[in-house]
């Protein structure tokens, strides 16, 4: 995507943000730099400081703002999983963040962002072509805005999964800041190459396992590969389905995985699945067409999703061979009252569109639709191979490492999208914009600790009700 005449406009916050509109082909060189005489007039070390804003910000009013989307009784299992650590909260307050990183400076250099971009939304999947891959693996919240937001957020995980583990601060800055190293340096090699040659650009589960610095290593990577290869449908389906008057129906689990007690309410399930397979390429509704709907439930997934709906429906081919498929609520991006709002009407094709245009390769039954209560949805398979790195225990060398992969990754999400040339002209090769970020990251996390903190004593004041599953 060639760079982009830029059209600016103000957030809230009055920070100017580049919206891309018409083409305007210029030399690597002068995107360069351009970039280096903005980090002139914007310094990297003024993306080092986090103060609160100055207006009154409870969170828990933030966070209850989150909510008017969701179901009220699947609230409660939100805040009961936000509330297992500081890293549980980051993952479910992505709005809250939005609205802080609002007020931090900014370049004005739109990207396609996640709007979500934490480490645990990065990891394995399949390829339609059963190739195992890591990219980012999370798309709710994508919109074009600011590339500092995406790169900001992802350092602040670091740090916080770090302390989740007691790494100390020494480890937790090194996270951060290797993240950040990375992504400056992947972009600096991405901006001098051809657009194709970056669309066509990945990171495959094989290239990890050579990569690895010891036997030991390479011997762990080659089993979390062969675990990603076998979570896929025909693996996950008997485990939450069982026969009920010789039809194969999904279990309730309540309140993790329910059905619609409502009448005609599989008919016209099936009447939103026209229009999602109008949503899909030609020949993909070919092979969907080889698929009945059996079975639909709804199922909570993840933390930051939990209360908006989430349907998974159990299809079978005709000699019943099983696909499971993911109807997620697409609600506007928490990056919308600071970016702007999407230019698609339907935000499940903002989450489509955004996710083929950040990661190498997607889901061949990615796809959108809308119900007829007027929600939006975005369709996927529900598991296939789909894995994100277990973070428990991690030892800080690893954690190191994985903030490597993530940091480029991120980058070559954004050189799909951005202008590589420009943020990289801007970011330099020192590493000043590295120690800047780290140093926010640091700062930010203690932010994000003293509102988990907030949402523990709401929980034991009655300010808000949380369900506590069983592990």
């Amino acid at each position: 995507m060639p760079p982009r005449k830029s059209k600016s406009a103000k957030t809230p916050a009055g920070n100017s943000v580049v919206s891309m509109d018409e083409p305007v082909f210029r030399s690597r060189k002068e995107r360069l730099s351009a970039g280096e005489r903005l980090s002139q007039s914007l310094p990297h070390a003024l993306h080092a400081e986090w103060k609160p804003p100055r207006k009154h910000r409870d969170p828990i009013e933030l966070l209850e703002k989150s909510n008017r989307y969701r179901l009220a009784n699947l609230v409660p299992v939100r805040y009961g999983r936000m509330m297992r650590s500081p890293f549980t909260f980051l993952r479910g307050s992505a709005g809250l963040m939005a609205h802080d990183l609002a007020t931090t400076p900014i370049t004005g250099i739109n990207v396609q962002a996640c709007g979500d971009c934490h480490l645990l939304n990065f990891g394995l999947f399949a390829t339609p072509e059963r190739n195992l891959i890591f990219d980012i693996n999370d798309f709710d919240e994508t919109l074009p805005g600011p590339w500092e937001w995406d790169v900001k957020r992802l350092a602040i995980s670091f740090v916080v999964a770090a302390g989740d583990n007691r790494l100390g601060k020494k480890a937790s800055i090194s996270a951060a800041m290797e993240c950040v190293r990375a992504y400056r340096e992947r972009l600096r090699k991405l901006s001098k190459l051809s657009p194709l040659e970056v669309w066509y650009d990945r990171l495959d589960a094989q290239a990890i396992i050579d990569m690895a610095p010891t036997a030991e290593i390479k011997k762990f990577r080659e089993q979390v590969v062969a675990k990603a290869k076998v979570r896929v449908g025909d693996y996950l389906y008997p485990k939450i389905s069982s026969e009920v008057a010789g039809r194969r129906r999904l279990i309730d689990q309540p309140p993790i995985l329910f059905h619609i007690d409502e009448k005609n309410f599989l008919e016209r399930a099936r009447e939103a699945l026209q229009d999602y397979r109008l949503s899909l390429p030609h020949e993909r509704r070919v092979l969907f067409d080889r698929y009945r709907l059996e079975d639909i439930a709804v199922k909570a997934v993840g933390i930051g999703s939990v209360g908006t709906y989430c349907f998974v429906g159990l299809f079978f081919s005709a000699e019943n061979h099983p696909l499971l498929l993911q109807f997620k609520e697409a609600c506007p991006s928490v990056l919308a009252p600071y970016a702007g709002k999407s230019d698609y009407d339907n935000q499940g094709e903002r989450v489509v569109t955004g996710q083929r245009l950040m990661q190498s390769s997607s889901d061949i039954f990615l796809g959108w639709t809308r119900g007829q209560n007027g929600r939006d949805f975005f369709v996927r398979q529900l598991r296939d191979m789909k894995m994100s790195a277990p973070i428990e225990g991690i030892t800080a060398a690893r954690l190191k490492r994985y903030a490597e992969w993530c940091g480029q990754t991120l980058a070559r999400a954004h050189a799909k999208s951005g202008d590589a040339a420009l943020i990289s002209g801007y970011l330099g090769k020192s590493d000043s914009f590295d120690q800047a970020i780290g140093q926010f990251a640091m700062a930010y996390a203690n932010q994000n600790a003293k509102d988990y903190a907030a949402l523990l004593a709401a929980e034991r004041s009655g300010r808000i009700t949380a369900l506590i599953e069983e592990e």
